[in-house]
């Protein structure tokens, strides 16, 4: 039954810019991986810590309005890159949001999947009878003045965490990874889980070559390398 399903899964999402031809579980980092998200209780101290793994300076990016958060971004080579996220003390602090606050030490709290036609994206999904908040747009105002636009697609079940939001950029807006400073890369990226076999088959059903390894928790794992040498995060 599982079989069967995945395979409708993909049935219903033929055609879709995010599904790719084939899967393959050899990658060390997901195709379409857009960001990983560092969540800490201080941006300044969330600077600091990547800084002194990498030897690489993540630059401040902004804030979110009505999101209660800022960041600060590095990139880790081509349409990809790190956002550090912490709350931004000049906002509400928003109930979800919180658990940053409490983070003893950085820690990884989700990424982010690009998708070329969002719109398309939830209509399959829908259509699939998979639950997801959005499309929902966002914006982020930069140091320099420019405005950032994207939308979101979120699931209503994430795997626990270990599955991403997907991301379409718009078509003016500069991606982040382009004049983020640079030097450092993303090596490695996966997910631990008690039920590999189960979260393996999401990721195929959405497309995405996530590498899955057995653990004895439901958990992110990446290492970056960067001029001074590697950080491994988790989350």
């Amino acid at each position: 039954m599982v079989q069967t399903i995945s395979r409708r899964m993909f049935l219903v999402l033929g055609g879709c810019a995010l599904v790719t031809p084939s899967i393959s579980l050899s990658v060390e980092v997901p195709s379409l991986l857009d960001h990983i998200l560092l969540g800490c209780s201080d941006l300044g101290r969330g600077i600091e810590f990547v800084e002194g793994g990498t030897g690489a300076h993540a630059a401040f990016g902004g804030v979110h309005p009505g999101a209660g958060t800022q960041n600060a971004l590095l990139s880790l080579g081509d349409q990809r890159y790190l956002e550090i996220i912490a709350l931004d003390p000049a906002q509400p602090e928003a109930d979800d949001l919180r658990r940053l606050k409490t983070l003893s030490e950085p820690r990884l709290v989700g990424w982010a999947a690009h998708v070329a036609d969002i719109q398309a994206l939830a209509k399959r999904l829908a259509q699939s009878g998979v639950a997801t908040v959005g499309p929902t747009p966002g914006s982020r105002k930069r140091p320099d003045g420019r405005v950032l636009r994207w939308s979101v697609l979120s699931l209503k079940d994430d795997g626990q965490g270990l599955l991403p939001f997907f991301i379409e950029w718009s078509a003016d807006s500069l991606h982040p990874s382009s004049d983020s400073p640079k030097g450092c890369s993303l090596v490695r990226f996966e997910a631990t889980t008690p039920d590999p076999d189960a979260l393996s088959i999401k990721a195929e059903f959405l497309g995405l070559d996530l590498r899955v390894a057995h653990g004895d928790k439901p958990q992110l794992r990446a290492t970056v390398a960067g001029p001074k040498g590697q950080l491994n995060l988790s989350s």
